[in-house]
């Protein structure tokens, strides 16, 4: 008899896209087991009429889907790896790390516009990516924006925005990277810790062998180098603070962004080390940076 798979994703047409990676890769590799999409709607996907940190901050997009993995309601979820908070749950853990889609952020136009000239209102989602793209475009004026990858682009195209910044990812995965007009590389604008990863969350104690060969060992340890990071520096979904990994053979190499929030300032660092001391060299590049600009 066919074993039933229970996953849990937001309700967003992006998420449920996410999560159909997933399920097309159980059904190619284990045949009877029967995976099935259930999707949660979240406070932080209800909440669009103030700010992530004023109503708590990332968690806000995973509690109600953590508490179906705790009772017992879903088996498995599946997360956007940087809406996750930075301190994992030893009961609900990540389980596997897919493989790491481009990690850069991209400036989308309102649809028919071909040039920009640097002006006008940028729709932007995050702190860290305003800091850094205030240095880029000093003359535009920028505004948050709330909603899905979807939601967002209507407000863009009905003239609410001149131009957005969004995860490249997102876009790739809805089948909408034409609407890319630039895209900002690490050094420009340092991505989220973890963008362009899925994380899968299980239940402590429970087998998930089928999940095998999801995800690559380096794409989950480019995540540890990450969140270590910004774990270390306490970074939550106010801070602006930012990583971004890269893996090539035995050697890791790792930027961050430290941002000081009484004077408005920040700075990029990086380190370098062996692929199996990840979350080692997250944390010492996140201690050098505090030592060095909060004197």
């Amino acid at each position: 008899m066919d074993r039933c798979i229970q996953i849990g994703s937001r309700k967003s047409r992006l998420a449920v896209i996410q999560t159909e990676e997933l399920v097309s890769y159980i059904r190619r590799r284990c045949p009877k087991l029967r995976p099935e999409i259930v999707t949660i709607e979240t406070t932080g996907d209800k909440r669009l009429d103030v700010t992530l940190d004023k109503i708590g901050g990332k968690g806000l997009f995973v509690k109600e889907i953590d508490r179906a993995l705790l009772t017992g309601e879903i088996d498995l979820a599946v997360h956007s790896l940087k809406d996750m908070p930075m301190e994992e749950s030893k009961e609900i853990p990540i389980i596997s790390f897919s493989k790491r889609e481009d990690a850069r952020d991209v400036l989308v136009l309102k649809e028919g516009i071909k040039e920009w000239d640097g002006t006008g209102v940028i729709g932007c989602s995050s702190f860290r990516r305003r800091i850094q793209a205030e240095k880029i475009f000093p003359e535009a004026e920028f505004r948050t924006i709330r909603g899905n990858v979807l939601t967002r682009l209507e407000k863009l195209d009905r003239g609410e925005y001149d131009a957005l910044i969004l995860a490249a990812a997102g876009l790739r995965r809805l089948g909408l990277e034409y609407r890319v007009y630039r895209y900002f590389s690490p050094e420009e604008i340092l991505p989220a810790a973890g963008q362009g990863i899925l994380a899968i969350q299980g239940k402590a104690g429970k087998d998930y062998s089928f999940l095998q060969g999801f995800g690559t060992y380096e794409t989950a340890m480019i995540a540890r180098a990450e969140r270590a990071f910004v774990r270390c520096l306490d970074g939550g979904c106010s801070s602006p603070v930012a990583a971004y990994a890269e893996v090539a053979g035995d050697s890791l190499s790792l930027r961050g962004l430290y941002y000081r929030e009484r004077d408005y300032f920040f700075a990029v660092g990086s380190k370098k080390g062996a692929v199996h001391e990840a979350e080692r060299i997250g944390a010492a590049l996140a201690q050098e940076l505090a030592e060095e600009y909060d004197g």
